[in-house]
This record gives structure tokens, C-alpha cells and sequence, in this order.
């Protein structure tokens, strides 16, 4: 119990700093965020006077505490760019993108647990050489060139897929699904990599304990001594790796949102980003932060948990 309080200090301390950092790195970057809200033809007076509405005057100081102080009471604020509450399309594109992460985590986690055990079942064999040898080129490919390798292949070429990925919320089930398939392979294979590779190495970390050789002189197959006996003493380095891996599906999907034109949290960042509507990058780089840091404390607290060693500690 002790442990639990000490992590969720930490995590809370980590966040708050977190929230520090966003807002100075979004405050250092070049240009007026007046001049682009009104243009460059805007006159000195009218600059001014929107400066003082957006409390942009003030110090750096008085501007952070006074964002924190809205955020602890549930206040997003409003968009610059709009001057209304972005909290409404907020929530819609959150849905949006935790959909998208979803669809690929239910795909993703299964197929890499797949893989890996049963390359570490046939290890040194075929299987396994070519299950490396693909997970090293895909480890080699950053996520945008393996979404544009797709939208040349299976839409471009064939034209089996949608190269954008525009919903709605009367789609039917089909469409929906037709129309999500390719910003979920990309995101999909880009994750899959890592939690095939940690994985394995995992499992082949257990199978050198004593035990295992205690189960091989007992004539058992290699597939029950993976799975019975090595998989469940694996699964908290596992766990930890999907976590980090879904945590990276929710806040590392500004760029596939971007390629595809999905209308989810990433895309509606960048688009902040090019009106320079601080409001709203600083409160969606704050949740993605967020989502690391929560999920980050899930796994090390599942992974305490399934350990004996580790249980008296949590």
C-alpha cells in the first residue's frame, strides 16, 4: 500500500511537471499567436487589445497558473481560433482516435503474442528465421512510409481500400470497417514489431531458468513447457511491453491520423498547431502525456502483482 501511494505520487508529480513543460515549449516556439489569429494586415492597436483578451499580456507565470487552475476544475478553456469551448470536438475526436486504437490493439496483441510464442516453439527453425527476419524490416520502417507503402499497394493499385479514412457517425458497420482497415494495418504493423521481438526475448530469458530444465529431462513437448510453464512466468515484462505499445496507439497516431485524413485526436493537434491555438495543443499534448504515464503505472502495478517476488513491494 505504501508502494501504491509512493508510484501514485510520482506518477502525479511526473504529470504535473509534464503540464510545465508543454506549456513553456509551446510558449518558446516563433511567431505571435495574435498576428495569426487576426493577420498580418492587423493594425497595432487591434493586436493589442486581442493580446489583452487572450490574458497573453500577463507573465508566463500568471498564464500557467491560471491554465492549471481551469484544468483542476475541469476547464479546457476556449478555442482561439473559434473563441468558443473545444470541449465538445474534443470528445468527439478523442472517440475517434481511441477507436482507431482499439480496433488495432484488439488485432495487434493476439497476432504478437502469437507469433511470439510460437517462434520461441520452433526456435532455430524456419518459422522462426523468417518471423525475425520480417520483424526486423518492419522494425526498420517508421509508421508513415509503411501507411503510404499500404495507400500505393492496396488502394492506389488494386483499389481494395479507401485512401482516406473519412467516417461518420451513420456509417454502417461494413463501411466503418472498410473504411478504417487501412489506418489500422499501419498502425498495427508498426507496433507489432516490438511486442513480437519482447516477446520472445522474454520467454527465451525463462527458458534458461532451472526449472525448465527440470521439465525437459521429464520428456515433456516443447509447446506445453512454452506455454504452461514459461508464458505465465514471462507475462509482466509482456504486459508492460503491450501497455507501452497501446499507450504509443492512443498518442502516436498524429501521423497516421494525418496521412489517412482520420478525423481523430492527432489530426485535430496538427491543425492546432498550423492556427497556433495554444488552448487546444496544450490540453491534447497533456492527455497524450497523460496516457503514458497512467498506462506506464497499470503495467508496473499488473506486473507486481503477478510476480511473487514483487507482490510484498506493491
Amino acid at each position: 500500500m505504501r508502494a501504491f501511494a509512493t508510484q501514485s505520487l510520482l506518477a502525479l508529480t511526473t504529470l504535473w511537471m509534464l503540464s510545465a513543460l508543454i506549456f513553456l515549449g509551446i510558449r518558446i516556439l516563433p511567431g505571435d499567436v495574435a498576428v495569426a489569429i487576426l493577420g498580418q494586415g492587423a493594425t497595432e492597436e487591434s493586436l493589442v487589445a486581442l493580446r489583452h483578451s487572450l490574458g497573453l499580456d500577463s507573465s508566463a507565470w500568471q498564464q500557467y497558473w491560471l491554465w492549471l487552475n481551469q484544468l483542476l476544475h475541469g476547464e479546457l478553456g476556449n478555442s482561439l481560433t473559434t473563441n468558443a469551448p473545444f470541449g465538445p470536438v474534443l470528445l468527439g475526436r478523442l472517440g475517434n482516435t481511441l477507436e482507431l486504437a482499439l480496433l488495432s490493439t484488439a488485432l495487434v496483441v493476439p497476432l504478437s503474442l502469437l507469433l511470439g510464442v510460437v517462434s520461441v516453439i520452433q526456435e532455430g527453425r524456419g518459422f522462426d528465421r523468417a518471423c525475425n527476419a520480417v520483424v526486423l524490416f518492419l522494425l526498420s520502417m517508421p509508421a508513415f512510409l509503411v501507411g503510404y507503402m499500404l495507400i500505393v499497394s492496396l488502394s492506389v493499385s488494386i483499389d481494395l481500400f479507401p485512401s482516406l479514412s473519412i467516417v461518420t457517425q451513420d456509417m454502417a458497420v461494413g463501411g466503418y470497417l472498410w473504411a478504417m482497415t487501412l489506418p489500422v494495418l499501419t498502425l498495427t504493423l508498426s507496433v507489432l514489431p516490438y511486442i513480437v521481438r519482447m516477446t520472445r526475448g522474454a520467454l527465451l530469458d525463462v527458458m534458461q531458468a532451472p526449472y525448465i530444465e527440470i521439465a525437459v529431462l521429464k520428456g515433456l513437448p516443447r509447446w506445453h513447457i512454452v506455454v504452461v510453464h514459461a508464458l505465465p512466468n514471462a507475462v509482466g515484462v509482456i504486459i508492460q511491453t503491450i501497455a507501452l505499445n497501446v499507450a504509443y496507439m492512443v498518442a502516436g497516431v498524429v501521423v497516421i491520423e494525418q496521412i489517412f485524413v482520420y478525423p481523430g485526436l492527432g489530426q485535430y493537434m496538427v491543425d492546432a498547431v498550423g492556427k497556433r491555438d495554444i488552448p487546444v495543443v496544450q490540453v491534447v499534448a497533456l492527455f497524450f502525456g497523460a496516457t503514458y504515464i497512467i498506462l506506464n503505472r497499470l503495467a508496473d502495478s499488473f506486473s507486481r502483482n503477478s510476480n511473487p517476488r514483487l507482490k510484498g513491494e506493491a
